[in-house]
């Protein structure tokens, strides 16, 4: 069976991780510095702040933006549910609006069209390694004064006119789960420019409290903490962290690889007239976090995804928040290409390590499969 994803690790990280284990300091320490300090280089931003996965980076993003109970968050539906779960830990509402069919990324247009006065904040999903149009819709934010949290969870590396994610929202979260561009098993990080946001993602991460564990470790006197608010658990470990920092050092060999299967995709499915392959605006470069077909086919969804199993292949698909159970109390809306993209595309292997015959069965199925 060729997997949706394989996990691209070694003896590098395996030694960082022992490493750590035997320093004696697991938590939010000296690595998970490193970390955030790796990153935030990498994307051209002040600050960085791990945590424990993408959905917390979204949710103390959010909290950080002041959204709260009775306000709207504009996201697409297109996405995994984890968007709109950011958003109604907050007490939010989420408020789903189409995507354009081409790069299945929000549409700026349509953002601007759902403001109403509640509109706290814009949650754009640069989905599956491309970017959303994110200049446009810091435009419609700033007119507006609304913050922009970008979920960029799958496209680390991935760039606008030669700037990358990361820098160009007002906060911008990515995920390092196992099929990410990256990975420390689990984890998120949220990049800003924002001094004040960052801080107050710092504390709430760890309960709010006003001095961290390490500032009172290091401390020469005791030092007694206290907690203004509400916070959560929401830390990375030092483990996680020191794996990430391994990742991190070859992180352009990971996305030029990504990038080099992408291209041979494209090229293995040109003259495929059952399926349309991504398409990338200029200025745009895409990471391929994962390759997402539209299909062109009698056959369902579920069908080419049932058969292409009984091939020895593995595929997902990207489905529809609004159809989903969890949100069928928010008043309907239309999402026509939404709704036709969930039905109608599927995600196709991609990893570093597929090699290319394994690219070539990959592709053999999906024809016998249409």
């Amino acid at each position: 069976m060729i997997p949706i994803t394989r996990l691209a690790l070694g003896d590098a990280e395996a030694e960082a991780a022992a490493a750590v284990v035997r320093s004696g300091w697991l938590m939010n320490g000296p690595r998970t510095a490193e970390f955030e300090r790796l990153v935030a280089e990498y994307v051209g931003t002040e600050h960085a702040v791990a945590v424990s996965s993408c959905t917390t980076a979204l949710h103390l993003s959010l909290l950080a933006a002041g959204v709260g109970p009775g306000d709207e968050v504009i996201c697409p539906s297109f996405s995994f549910i984890a968007t709109a779960n950011a958003i109604r830990y907050c007490g939010a509402t989420p408020v789903f609006v189409d995507i354009d069919p081409r790069t299945y990324n929000i549409d700026p247009e349509l953002v601007e069209a759902a403001v109403t006065p509640r509109s706290r904040a814009i949650m754009p999903v640069s989905q599956i390694g491309l970017p959303a149009d994110i200049p446009a819709v810091m435009a419609v934010a700033g007119r507006h004064g609304l913050t922009v949290v970008e979920d960029a969870a799958p496209s680390l590396g991935a760039t606008v006119h030669g700037r990358r994610l990361g820098g160009l929202s007002d906060l911008t979260c990515f995920s390092f789960d196992a099929r990410k561009i990256l990975t420390t098993g689990e984890g998120g990080m949220v990049t800003t420019d924002d001094a004040a946001a960052a801080e107050r993602i710092r504390r709430l991460r760890a309960h709010a409290a006003s001095v961290s564990t390490a500032d009172r470790d290091r401390a020469q006197q005791v030092v007694l903490e206290t907690y203004p608010e509400v916070g959560f658990n929401h830390k990375i470990t030092d483990i996680q962290s020191a794996i990430g920092v391994v990742q991190m050092g070859r992180v352009d060999e990971v996305v030029a690889e990504r990038r080099r299967l992408g291209r041979r995709y494209d090229d293995l499915l040109a003259g495929q007239d059952g399926v349309e392959t991504p398409y990338v605006p200029d200025g745009f470069t895409h990471v391929y976090q994962s390759y997402n077909v539209r299909l062109r086919t009698d056959r369902t969804q579920e069908e080419v995804m049932v058969a292409m199993m009984e091939l020895g292949v593995a595929t997902r698909r990207i489905f529809a928040i609004h159809t989903q159970p969890a949100y069928a109390d928010l008043p309907s809306v239309a999402l026509p290409h939404t709704d036709e993209a969930a039905a109608r595309t599927i995600l196709l292997p991609m990893f570093v390590g597929l090699t290319d015959d394994e690219q070539d069965q990959v592709v053999n199925a999906l024809e016998k499969c249409l």
